[in-house]
């Protein structure tokens, strides 16, 4: 038993954590949610059939419930009219000619009948048949004649045995003798006073079909309803209604559907009395209100579960992060200390367990640092020290005899062309000696533009001599300008290549142009050339060596500059190149003013040519 409680243990504690906290989530979180989800779901389930079960048994009886009170009511008004004796009287009264029934019908039957209608509005019409060859045919009242006797509503009163017969039966219409018009009537026979027996009276009550179908689509999302006659015929359902069909057609026999099993039917007898006996309402379920009622219960089981996933996961997420950011963060430190980078833990390591580890690696880490500083590391740096010291004073030795060499040549030559009084070779040769002495003095990276510009002027002096005649060199500075700092050497450069490569092999007269300007919140400086300019393909090239480690050669210079630029101003600095061949190259850059430095104490030492 231990051996099998260690085995276990040695698998656990192999699980590494990221994995233990996914178990940890999945086992003890979302596998709970979804059990609890699908019982709670089956659960649910049970009691929404149920519920829709009782819901198509009160759908069905209430339907049942309205179509007999219809009949009923049908039923009342027939058994009033059966015992009006003033009907009787009228009826079995024997007239000498229409006049005679006029006077009486105005007096008597004009409204005696259709005074019930409109307290029972099921009731379409009443009409009264009689064998009395006096009464005028017309309104609610009619002679018995052949075409009554072959109609279908009189056959199946003369079969029936009851009293009171429901019957529903198709009939001729008015217009159209081939069509027929379906009808839902109580017939019954008026004989109820013996003294009132000369003629035959038949009593019909149609009802209006319309209110029963609608009884029925009422319940159509609960139930598909049939209503069936004794002979098992659909007299009426939601799908088929109760239209007009052709003479010879009879209402079909009900037969279950297919996909319907039988003990999924729902039938109930329409009412107790035997004028309805074998009439019944027969229901098939739809299934709508389930399905609906069943699709919000899982819409909704879904949404919770998500919700609650959704929130247990962020939960899990943000404490796994919590742990598994600063153990990684420990575990590349430790990593660096044994490769002697020790490095201290800079973070907000918290106060739990994983906190303390951290600020304990933090102490450890420095203490150790330190005992290898003071030990070993010092003796090192001492002798680095003195071999820089050495060499050092190696490159100022060195450095020193150079120039001074360099400088005494030119003041020689300097002297000699004063005394034959060569004025142009002694100004340039003034010019390239400061220009030498501003290259080898580096003191500052940084110079205002007027100091640069200085520089330039006396750059280009010496590219005048050299170009004579063939060459001229213009500036347009903005004096607000001059009172910013750029890097050294930022702009020479640019003005060279545009003498080497553009003025140098034109043939007619080069001209450079160095303008400098503050708009826009921007130093803006450009450097034209009317040269030979640069071939479309060429400049891509350039354009996109600026930024690699080799370059063509006509570039480096331009590549210097940008790099240069681009160290110090980031990718603020817009650096661009436009060139049209045989005409003119332009080369500028802007720097915004709020990352440049400024003079206050700005005075303007000499104008620029």
């Amino acid at each position: 038993m231990r051996g099998r409680r260690f085995r276990f243990g040695t698998i656990v504690n192999d699980i590494p954590l990221n994995y233990k906290f996914l178990l940890i989530f999945f086992v003890g979180i979302l596998l709970p949610i979804i059990v609890i989800n699908l019982l709670f779901m089956d659960r649910m389930s049970d009691l929404i059939k149920s519920r829709e079960e009782q819901n198509v048994e009160i759908s069905l009886e209430r339907a049942r419930k309205d179509i007999d009170d219809y009949i009923n009511g049908g039923v009342a008004v027939s058994h009033a009219l059966y015992t009006d004796k003033t009907l009787y009287e009228m009826l079995d009264r024997t007239y000498e000619n229409q006049a005679d029934f006029y006077e009486a019908f105005d007096e008597q039957l004009r409204n005696r009948v259709n005074s019930y209608i409109p307290v029972n509005n099921q009731i379409s019409r009443i009409s009264i048949f009689t064998d009395n060859q006096s009464v005028v045919s017309g309104g609610n009242y009619h002679k018995i004649n052949d075409n009554v006797r072959k109609s279908e509503w009189y056959k199946q009163w003369e079969k029936a045995t009851n009293p009171v017969i429901v019957s529903a039966y198709r009939a001729a219409g008015v217009n159209d003798m081939m069509s027929t018009v379906p009808y839902f009537s109580i017939i019954e026979r008026m004989n109820y006073y013996d003294s009132y027996k000369k003629y035959d009276k038949l009593l019909r009550i149609d009802i209006d079909l319309s209110k029963i179908y609608d009884v029925i689509m009422r319940e159509e999302d609960y139930l598909n309803l049939f209503l069936v006659n004794d002979h098992n015929q659909i007299i009426m359902s939601a799908q088929s209604g109760y239209q007009r069909g052709n003479i010879e057609d009879a209402y079909p026999i009900f037969k279950l559907p297919e996909p319907y099993k039988q003990e999924g039917v729902h039938e109930i007898a329409i009412g107790k009395a035997k004028y309805v006996k074998g009439w019944r309402l027969i229901g098939l379920p739809q299934g709508t209100q389930v399905s609906n009622a069943m699709l919000d219960m899982r819409l909704f089981v879904a949404i919770s579960a998500a919700v609650v996933s959704l929130i247990a996961s962020v939960f899990i997420y943000v404490m796994l992060r919590s742990y598994n950011y600063r153990v990684k963060r420990l575990s590349r430190h430790m990593q660096k200390v044994t490769n002697e980078k020790f490095e201290l833990i800079h973070m907000d390591e918290g106060h739990d367990e994983i906190g303390g580890l951290i600020q304990n690696f933090n102490l450890m880490t420095a203490r150790i640092n330190s005992l290898i500083n003071n030990v070993y590391k010092l003796e090192i740096q001492k002798k680095s020290l003195e071999m820089e010291r050495v060499q050092a004073e190696l490159n100022f030795l060195q450095s020193q005899m150079n120039p001074h060499f360099l400088f005494n040549t030119l003041n020689a030559i300097l002297v000699a062309c004063t005394k034959h009084n060569y004025a142009d070779v002694t100004d340039i040769i003034k010019s390239l000696s400061k220009l030498l002495r501003r290259l080898l003095s580096w003191k500052e990276d940084i110079v205002s533009l007027q100091e640069e510009m200085m520089f330039i002027e006396m750059y280009l002096k010496i590219e005048k001599f050299r170009f004579r005649d063939k060459f001229e060199f213009k500036f347009d500075i903005d004096k607000e300008a001059l009172r910013y700092k750029i890097p050294k050497m930022s702009i020479q450069p640019l003005v060279e290549n545009a003498c080497k490569h553009g003025i140098q092999a034109l043939y007619g007269l080069g001209t450079v142009k160095i303008s400098a300007s503050v708009n826009h919140h921007r130093l803006r400086v450009v450097i034209t050339d009317n040269g030979i300019g640069i071939e479309p393909d060429k400049l891509k090239e350039i354009m996109i060596s600026l930024r690699n480690e080799s370059s063509p050669d006509m570039s480096i210079g331009i590549r210097n500059v940008y790099r240069r630029l681009e160290l110090y101003y980031n990718e603020l600095v817009l650096f661009n190149i436009v060139s049209e061949p045989n005409e003119e190259t332009r080369v500028s850059f802007e720097i915004p003013i709020k990352l440049l430095q400024r003079l206050d104490n700005f005075e303007e030492e000499k104008s620029l040519a």
